[in-house]
């Protein structure tokens, strides 16, 4: 008899010193996978922004010296092989295009200055710069020898992507401005131009398109 109390005994104090353990142990995390969730995203590279809106703003305003110098090399190496242009007129054009405008010349002006330049980083491999061109004493000469005055002013849209570790243009939009800013406007005077005179400014694409002339100012 004193044996079954013995071990009576025995059994509720081993009972007794596991329920305290587990007591004493801290509750579980019921927040675990949220905060495993919330560190998915910790391995997600760095976009070097600085960076490439400066490496974007040379491309963009390295077109004048390109114009004068008729760099065809430069164009070759910035656009994209199937870079795909919008024309204000909605007609479309291509990289080829462009490396005949200008290496004959057929595009000039006495001056082409840029204002609102922006650059939109998307992410390492993509952006988007914008602008406003205004075109003073521009002429395109067409195939057929005719030219034709492009005078006047422009919003442009310009796509980048980064292949094989180089920025490439891949797309160009333009359209003409139906109420150009003045110098005199608010706007105008909110937001500087950048001259490119006395050599234009050119973007990777004319932005006008050669077989139609754009709105006056």
């Amino acid at each position: 008899m004193k044996r079954i109390a013995f071990m009576a005994a025995l059994l509720i104090s081993v009972s007794l010193l596991v329920f305290s353990q587990m007591s004493c142990q801290p509750a579980a995390n019921t927040n675990a996978p949220e905060t495993a969730a919330a560190n998915t995203n910790s391995g997600r590279e760095t976009v070097n922004t600085a960076a490439i809106e400066s490496e974007l703003l040379r491309i963009e305003n390295d077109w004048p010296r390109v114009l004068k110098e008729k760099d065809v090399e430069a164009v070759r190496r910035i656009e994209a092989d199937d870079l795909v242009i919008v024309y204000p007129d909605g007609k479309l054009g291509n990289k080829e295009q462009d490396i005949n405008d200008i290496q004959t010349g057929a595009l000039s002006a006495d001056s082409w200055e840029v204002a609102d330049l922006k650059i939109l980083v998307l992410d390492n491999d993509a952006a988007v710069a914008s602008g406003r061109s205004i075109v003073k004493g521009g002429k395109y000469k067409g195939a057929d020898g005719k030219v034709i005055d492009i005078s006047g002013q422009y919003r442009f849209v310009d796509t980048f992507a980064r292949r094989n570790g180089q920025w490439k243009l891949v797309a160009s939009a333009g359209a003409p401005v139906r109420e150009p800013v003045g110098e005199g406007s608010p706007a105008a005077k909110a937001s500087p131009t950048v001259s490119a005179s006395p050599t234009p400014r050119v973007s990777p694409s004319p932005r006008i398109s050669p077989t139609t002339t754009p709105p006056r100012p």
